[in-house]
C-alpha cells in the first residue's frame, strides 16, 4: 500500500488565518489602544499588599508652609534623619504631599530629627486633611481634619512602625495636607524623615494622558 503524501512542516505553520488580518487592521487603526493593552498585561497583579508610596509622590505638586530655607520639605523623602524639614518662624508647619494618581493610604511614618537629638522639636498633634488644596493655616482651622495624630516621642522613633491610619477615610487619595499644630515645647518644629503606606487605584496616570493627547 503505498503511503500517503505528508505536508511538509512549513507549509502547516505558514496556511492563512482569518484572524491575522483582521488583527493587523485593528491594531492599524488604534495604536495606542494596542500599546495600553501591552502595558495592562505587564502590569503585576493588586494583590492588596502594601507598599512604600514614595514612587508615587508628585514633587512637582507638593508644596509647605512656614518652612525653613535651610531644611526643606524635600529633605524628608531622602532618607536621613539628620537633614530633615524644620518650620521657620514658629512651631506650626504645613506639608501638603501630592500622588501622581490616585492611591488608598494605609498608614503613615513620621520620624524624630536628627535621631532625637532635640526632642522639644518633636511634633506632638498633626492633622491630616485628604484631597485639599491650596490650603492656608487659617483653612486648617476652619476645617474639620480627615484625622488628628497625637504623638508621642516613642512614636517618632526611627524603628517604630507606622502609625495606622482610618483606612476607610483614605481610599482614594490624590492629595494629603499634613498640618503640625503643636510640638513638644520648641520654638520651631521638626521631622526627619516622612513615609506614606499603601497602595495604587490602577488608573488613568492624568500627566501621562495629557503628554499623549
Amino acid at each position: 500500500i503505498p503511503s500517503l503524501p505528508r505536508f511538509p512542516e512549513p507549509v502547516l505553520t505558514q496556511l492563512p488565518s482569518p484572524i491575522y488580518p483582521t488583527y493587523y487592521r485593528m491594531a492599524s487603526l488604534f495604536p495606542n489602544a494596542a500599546a495600553q493593552g501591552d502595558a495592562a498585561a505587564a502590569e503585576p497583579p493588586d494583590n492588596g499588599a502594601m507598599v512604600n508610596l514614595r514612587p508615587k509622590i508628585d514633587n512637582s505638586e507638593c508644596y509647605a508652609r512656614n518652612v525653613s530655607a535651610a531644611f526643606p520639605m524635600s529633605n524628608l523623602f531622602i532618607g536621613d534623619s539628620r537633614l530633615g524639614c524644620k518650620s521657620d518662624a514658629d512651631e506650626q508647619l504645613i506639608l501638603h504631599v501630592s500622588f501622581s494618581e490616585f492611591v488608598k493610604v494605609h498608614s503613615i511614618k513620621l520620624t524624630e530629627f536628627n535621631r532625637g537629638m532635640e526632642p522639644e522639636l518633636n511634633p506632638t498633634l498633626v492633622k491630616l486633611y485628604v484631597n485639599r488644596e491650596s490650603m492656608g493655616f487659617e483653612d486648617c482651622e476652619d476645617i474639620d481634619p480627615t484625622q488628628t495624630l497625637h504623638l508621642s516621642a516613642a512614636d517618632l522613633k526611627e524603628d517604630a512602625g507606622p502609625i495606622l491610619l482610618k483606612f476607610v477615610k483614605f481610599q482614594r487619595v490624590r492629595s494629603i495636607t499634613v498640618f503640625v499644630e503643636d510640638n513638644a515645647g520648641g520654638e520651631i518644629s521638626a521631622l526627619g524623615m516622612m513615609s506614606f503606606f499603601g497602595r495604587p487605584i490602577h488608573t488613568t496616570n492624568m500627566k501621562e494622558f495629557k503628554k499623549q493627547g
